[in-house]
């Protein structure tokens, strides 16, 4: 498991409609060693925090091996590296076997996975495509988020690691699937409502289609 590209990108307004919207979905590929910190990669600014970003969401993974399956969805596209907003692009770490809390260490830094990504309009923005996020959540190939759980820095071509396995945890694809399916049991919705490591907004979301209380009452 590695790295193929550590990509990083700033603020710009861009004209949608008429109207200009701010965003950093475009990232490009980084040389040499970058800083990653409980916020983000150096040389990395997201535009709006309410949606993005935070110390659950610091940093965006995207397995390389989905590049394929986008080159045929949509053929002629131009699909360089960072192309979904990601900051690190993977090889050999897929949402089938990533589970919310695993521990991954890169270079000098380690990471927490805690959520699956849910792509908001910019992302049909990036691509110019209106159904671009219609496409992306319907694919299953969602990536991940990770918090930064010790600082340092990390280049690409640098090794994945995993340093701690979550035990009793739930798979970034399983936890993607409950959230598209509405038939989701009882059981498994309180059951990722209960992960520590998930994100609490996720969380929330499985506590209310299970008709759990509020966490801590």
């Amino acid at each position: 498991m590695r790295v193929i590209s550590l990509n990083t990108g700033r603020p710009r307004e861009v004209e949608v409609n008429g109207q200009l919207v701010r965003t950093s979905i475009w990232k490009y590929p980084r040389d040499g060693r970058l800083r990653v910190t409980t916020i983000n990669v150096d040389g990395d600014e997201q535009s709006d925090l309410t949606v993005h970003g935070g110390a659950l969401k610091a940093v965006y993974c995207y397995p390389s091996e989905h590049y394929a399956h986008w080159r045929e969805e949509l053929p002629g596209a131009d699909l360089p590296w960072g192309v979904f907003g990601e900051n690190i692009t993977t090889e050999g770490l897929l949402e089938t076997s990533v589970s919310i809390g695993d521990r991954l260490q890169i270079g000098s830094a380690e990471f927490m996975v805690t959520q699956p990504r849910q792509p908001c309009f910019k992302l049909g923005i990036r691509f110019g495509r209106d159904d671009m996020v219609k496409r992306f959540l319907a694919s299953g190939r969602s990536g991940f988020y990770v918090s930064v759980t010790r600082e340092g820095e990390l280049a690409g071509g640098d090794r994945i690691v995993f340093t701690e396995r979550a035990g009793d945890s739930m798979t970034v694809s399983a936890i993607v699937g409950l959230r598209a399916d509405d038939r989701g049991r009882d059981e498994e919705l309180r059951r990722a409502s209960a992960l520590p490591a998930l994100s609490p907004g996720w969380q929330d979301h499985f506590r209310k289609r299970a008709g759990v209380g509020a966490k801590g009452s």
